[in-house]
């Protein structure tokens, strides 16, 4: 198992940890694209489609071709929507890292170093949601290098989290993953992370039969939300 440490964010971190974040989020496109292509709505539309213009065209090769067009435009919206994520993301918080969490109240942003490298990250922050305001922190960012997956990274990291929420007194941690990033939620299940909502992210999430899972961890010593 290689070494690693935890340790807070620093400014000579900025770029590896955008970098990092950026290939975390676009390596999820082609699972996302295959979700798509299994879902019984797209391969009916997808029937529907090619029985459609092959009666109007009246051949099947302009039918196929037709398909073929489609399933190309498809995975250009779900490169487009991964890629749409990553620059909201760059543009926003991670554009200045130290103002929203290092000097931000009940915020921080850690990584995980080994040999000198950025290969791990992840950040908290008051969750957006108004409702879980005050009663508990999210989990954010959270991207690890593939060369350093499955050798405890995730689990030391998001065990920052639960630590740093827990020592400030919030009753639970929430955090928001995508329905392909099935690892992820071993990972949030196995650190006692209950999933407790889904939802479409846009109208394109819809279409492409893209959901967002919510979760939440209610810390010992808290009563858990109703």
């Amino acid at each position: 198992m290689a070494s690693y440490r935890i340790r807070q964010y620093r400014d000579q971190d900025y770029d590896a940890v955008r970098t990092l974040f950026a290939h975390g989020i676009l390596e999820h496109a082609p699972a996302g694209y295959r979700h798509f292509l299994h879902s019984a709505r797209a391969q009916l539309g997808l029937l529907v489609f090619f029985v459609a213009v092959r009666a109007a065209a009246g051949y099947w090769v302009l039918g196929l071709g037709a398909v073929a067009l489609v399933l190309a435009a498809t995975w250009l919206l779900v490169r487009s929507f991964s890629t749409s994520y990553v620059r909201q993301a760059l543009s926003t918080d991670l554009c200045d890292i130290t103002t929203s969490y290092l000097r931000a109240p009940d915020s921080c942003f850690w990584v995980a170093e080994a040999g000198g490298s950025v290969v791990g990250m992840v950040a908290v922050a008051p969750p957006q949601d108004p409702a879980e305001r005050g009663v508990a922190l999210e989990l954010k960012r959270m991207s690890v290098s593939k060369d350093y997956r499955g050798q405890g990274v995730s689990k030391a990291l998001c065990g920052e989290v639960l630590r740093f929420a827990r020592a400030r007194g919030y009753g639970a941690v929430v955090l928001s993953t995508s329905m392909v990033q099935v690892a992820a939620q071993r990972l949030y299940e196995g650190q006692g992370f209950k999933k407790v909502g889904a939802f479409s992210p846009s109208l394109l999430g819809s279409l492409l039969c893209f959901q967002i899972f919510h979760y939440r961890c209610d810390l010992p010593g808290h009563t858990a939300a109703p």
